[in-house]
């Protein structure tokens, strides 16, 4: 009896908590679709009319389609990079632990402890002629991800037993062979795990690109929706359906990815 008890909560705490998760989402979503009228009254009713044409006009008036363009590249180039580069440099901290690489690694995950000082940042790419450049923000994100991708990919690489690496070495890889034929495989979860959360922080972020940037041209979708609700802030429907549009491609990335968070996460917390 109390087993049942006990689980019928569990299921309540638990579609709570999806109510929680999905209500907001359901209301932009119904909105999006009202018109102007409706809309602004927020409510959770369907709508007397549906408009799905708002989507197309909101493509059209928000130049969604520039800003996508701006968000993949952001998203898909610093993601890149900074995974690939953050497991490599995982590889040889966890392998070769001189008191250099310890030195590095501790110093590099103090990055998850502080925030990002946008001042000094900016400072830092106009000595370089990085202010308002994509090249800059992209280097932003790489910087940005660097704490936690060498965290997690480190932990999970000193789980790897050493004579798989010694074993390869006896068949004659090398260094780059050893590490793209051998480890690589083996860190798939977690390199995924990696790309998935960085990717879908970088499409999502709205700082970066707003102290970054001044210019339209640059913006990525957030910034859109942010410079479109600013010129439409009494058309809520048109302001819904931005937000929907722009939360699309994340929702996707996650759900094909979505098998190797778990393990990818638990992965990374294992102790040396």
């Amino acid at each position: 009896m109390k087993k049942t008890v006990s689980n019928v909560l569990k299921h309540l705490v638990c579609i709570s908590l999806c109510i929680v998760v999905i209500l907001p989402f359901y209301m932009v979503f119904i909105n999006s679709l009202k018109p102007k009228a409706e809309a602004a009254r927020m409510s959770l009713a369907l709508p007397t009319e549906w408009h799905f044409e708002t989507y197309l006009e909101v493509i059209e008036e928000a130049n969604l389609v520039h800003g996508f363009f701006n968000s993949l590249t952001y998203a898909g180039i610093s993601t890149t990079i900074g995974v690939l580069g953050c497991a490599m440099a995982a590889f040889v901290m966890a392998r070769n632990k001189t008191k250099i690489n310890n030195f590095l690694y501790y110093f590099v995950i103090c990055g998850l402890f502080f925030p990002i000082n946008y001042v000094t940042l900016v400072k830092v790419l106009q000595t370089f002629n990085l202010a308002n450049t994509k090249p800059g923000i992209i280097i932003a994100f790489i910087s940005s991800m660097i704490p936690f991708c060498i965290f997690t990919i480190r932990n999970f690489i000193s789980s790897i037993p050493v004579e798989l690496d010694e074993a390869a070495i006896i068949d004659g890889c090398g260094p780059l062979s050893l590490f793209f034929k051998v480890v690589a495989p083996l860190m798939k979860p977690t390199i995924v795990t990696c790309f998935i959360l960085q990717f879908m922080g970088i499409w999502s972020d709205f700082l970066t690109p707003l102290y970054l940037s001044n210019s339209s041209k640059m913006y990525p979708m957030t910034m859109a929706v942010y410079q479109f609700f600013g010129k439409n802030k009494n058309w809520w429907h048109f302001v819904f359906a931005d937000i929907i549009l722009t939360c699309i491609p994340v929702i996707i990335v996650y759900l094909i990815g979505q098998k190797y968070i778990i393990g990818g996460m638990t992965s990374g917390g294992v102790k040396e």
